[in-house]
């Protein structure tokens, strides 16, 4: 007897969307533009309603694809990403909210902003109705201290707060994206508005069965 061929992976993958869209979930996150641009021209048309946010960093040749469909970026940490933002973002009359990326944790490896130099950042970023900027997002915490995760939390808010006294001509800066499958508790008493769920929706990621389009 021969085993039957398993599902090919956009097919897995759109069967999940469908679910989730069913139960009313609208926003969905993706790494890699490539894979939310791909992704977006398979569920778009039937799936009125739809957003699509960037998680992960950006490089300048990809901010002209951003600009042409996703609704969010999340990981802003650099004027030059910003300005490349702003220019294509006009081109296709669009606007796009971003969250400006802190890293809470400190660690070299991480991107994102110094929570010490995200007060400046805002007041250099082009002021233009194309790029709204309503909060803070903080990368992946991957740790099993609880403690130490909830102090890298309460940084954020700090941040948060500092930003509101400092720069809140500029935005309410009501939104932040804190906390994923593993921590998303200690992400919600923090007060995170967004939790960036993965795993515990999708389940882990298998490479074998990961969608590349």
């Amino acid at each position: 007897a021969t085993r039957p061929e398993s599902p090919p992976a956009r097919h897995v993958y759109k069967r999940q969307v469908d679910e989730a869209y069913r139960a009313g979930y609208r926003l969905f996150g993706e790494n890699k533009v490539q894979d939310a641009l791909a992704k977006s021209e398979l569920m778009d048309a039937n799936h009125p309603g739809l957003e699509w946010s960037i998680i992960g960093g950006l490089q300048t040749n990809k901010a002209k694809y951003v600009a042409r469909f996703a609704t969010e970026f999340q990981a802003l940490d650099s004027l030059k990403i910003a300005h490349e933002l702003d220019k294509r973002l006009q081109k296709e009359g669009r606007q796009l909210r971003v969250l400006v990326q802190v890293n809470s944790s400190a660690e070299p490896q991480k991107p994102g902003i110094a929570p010490e130099e995200a007060v400046d950042f805002p007041r250099h970023p082009p002021a233009s109705p194309a790029l709204e900027a309503p909060g803070l997002m903080t990368p992946a915490l991957n740790r099993a201290d609880q403690r130490a995760v909830a102090d890298w939390f309460d940084l954020v808010v700090a941040t948060q707060e500092k930003l509101r006294q400092e720069v809140g001509d500029t935005s309410d800066w009501s939104e932040l994206s804190m906390g994923m499958s593993g921590d998303l508790e200690i992400a919600i008493a923090h007060g995170s508005t967004q939790v960036r769920i993965g795993t515990d929706i999708f389940g882990a990621r298998d490479p074998a069965r990961t969608w590349r389009p």
